[in-house]
């Protein structure tokens, strides 16, 4: 898409959200590196991140400042990129005194218009800061400060502003509203909507494709099930390929066969699960169960579809094109079942891979579904890890502990979406614990495994809250689990946030 608004990332955490706000609001975006700055071509503004770094340090990330003047489009710094900035106008920036992490208050000057536009009084704001700016340039303005007066908002000319805060960040009350004040001050703004976009998509795989053969992995998951649908939108020949590797949930592979003949989409199965459980035999350690899944998983797809694929189609989102990005290496070295096998970074390699989906966030693709004519159980169902129950079993995994997981987690997730629950928790699961504990059942001691259910709500997996769920609820999904499941004697409400913990067990 022309003209992006280009967020140029100096490496914080936050830095994907500023991309999706900017989304949010109907226009496109796209993230780049302070190298390629110049690669934008004429980006509608221009928006760069905060990082970790100081601005101080002899060799801080640094922006090509005259190329960026030379734009002639609006400018905002937020935290780091406010500092520098501040520093690239004639300013300087110190340390700060101590770290500011949390919330705070912002104060706009009185008169002033522009990003602040629109703002109801003081605002609650998001820092994230150990730098701040010490003295400014001439001509430069304070458009905003927190409650000691110090300025968190700085106005250098009609296009270059810089926040302190975070506006990305939801702890940022009017955030939304700040970004939505800067890119009116731009023209020409790209506007984005997936059910206008699904027809540039489709164009694009049609004009990549051409006359081969695309093959396609699916799992039932959204983003394979929308690659799947996306693919036979754009009518191209296309075989799709499900491996049951015998880690799925209850009836799982049954369901996805039965949503895509419901679909019109023709899918092969092929029954692994022997295989998988085989190779899993005796393996303990989390990353090589996950190894030893990824590897497997390929071979038995390579084994289906031949060593001469035309195209490979993978669902790869925008999130994950970020993150090899900035690791520098094509796979995520935190999902190591992706994209660690040979025959896929040689297809890769060799331009025989196919990535449709490469600039879309998970909430996009599941409204890609939804234009696409998915129901609504598939759109809209919770992320499954891609090593499906292994994950959910610490320890090795045999066929007890699946059956536990299996029955246990069909309980689970069947009476939050009885009690409408379910669209209100973003991911739930139950999960062994790998210890068997004493209970009593009817008159006789059992010495039988504990089992934790988790469900937690999120906005990106980054970072997550556990669900408060009721007492009467959590007391019915135990009984029934406790009544139901042979081989559990305790059930555990896990209420641990992210970070410290990871959502999924391993």
């Amino acid at each position: 898409m022309d003209h992006p608004i280009a967020v140029i990332d100096f490496g914080s955490q936050y830095t994907q959200l500023i991309v999706r706000r900017i989304r949010e609001l109907g226009y496109f975006s796209r993230l780049y590196q302070p190298s390629e700055l110049r690669e934008t071509g004429k980006p509608a503004a221009v928006i760069l991140s905060g990082g970790p770094r100081s601005t101080l340090e002899p060799d801080a990330p640094d922006i090509d400042f005259d190329y960026l003047v030379e734009l002639g489009v609006p400018v905002l710094g937020v935290c780091y990129g406010m500092q520098l900035l501040n520093t690239k106008f004639g300013g300087t920036v110190a340390p700060g005194n101590t770290r500011e992490y949390g919330p705070a208050t912002l104060m706009p000057e009185e008169g002033v218009k522009g990003i602040f536009d629109d703002l109801v009084g003081h605002s609650q704001i998001w820092m994230s800061h150990s730098d701040t700016v010490s003295e400014l340039p001439e001509g430069c303005q304070v458009v905003g400060r927190n409650l000691d007066g110090v300025p968190v908002a700085l106005k250098w000319n009609d296009r270059f502003f810089g926040i302190q805060f975070h506006p990305e960040v939801s702890h940022t009350k009017e955030g939304t509203q700040i970004l939505r004040n800067f890119l009116n001050l731009a023209t020409d703004l790209p506007e984005f909507a997936i059910s206008s976009f699904k027809d540039e998509l489709a164009a694009r795989v049609r004009e990549t494709v051409g006359d081969k053969r695309v093959v396609c992995g699916v799992s039932g998951g959204v983003d394979s099930s929308v690659l799947a649908a996306l693919l036979h939108e754009a009518g191209v020949n296309t075989r799709n390929i499900f491996v049951d590797t015998g880690l799925l949930r209850k009836n799982e592979a049954a369901e996805v066969q039965s949503l895509f003949a419901e679909v019109g989409i023709e899918i092969e199965t092929i029954d692994a699960s022997k295989r998988f459980l085989e190779a899993l035999k005796g393996e303990s350690d989390p990353e090589q169960k996950r190894r030893i899944i990824g590897r497997l998983f390929v071979d038995v797809f390579f084994d289906a579809v031949g060593d001469d694929v035309e195209l490979l189609a993978q669902g790869t989102l925008y999130p994950d094109v970020i993150e090899s990005a900035t690791s520098g290496s094509i796979a995520s070295t935190i999902k190591t079942h992706h994209n660690r096998v040979d025959r896929i970074m040689e297809l890769k390699a060799a331009g025989r891979v196919l990535e449709p989906l490469d600039e879309l966030f998970k909430d996009e693709v599941r409204e890609l579904g939804r234009v696409l004519g998915l129901p609504e159980r598939v759109v809209g169902r919770h992320p499954f890890p891609g090593p499906g129950l292994a994950v959910r079993c610490p320890g090795e995994v045999t066929e007890e502990k699946l059956r536990i997981v299996r029955e246990a987690d069909d309980i689970f997730i069947g009476l939050l979406h009885e009690k409408n629950w379910y669209d209100t928790v973003w991911q739930a699961y139950a999960a062994i614990i790998p210890t068997k504990t004493v209970g009593v059942k009817g008159d006789e001691r059992s010495y039988e495994y504990a089992l934790s259910i988790r469900a937690v709500t999120s906005e990106d997996a980054m970072t997550a809250e556990w669900v408060h769920l009721p007492y009467e609820l959590l007391g019915e999904i135990s009984n029934r689990i406790l009544n139901e499941v042979p081989g559990v004697n305790r059930v555990l409400y896990d209420i641990s946030t992210k970070p410290p913990a990871s959502i999924e067990w391993e």
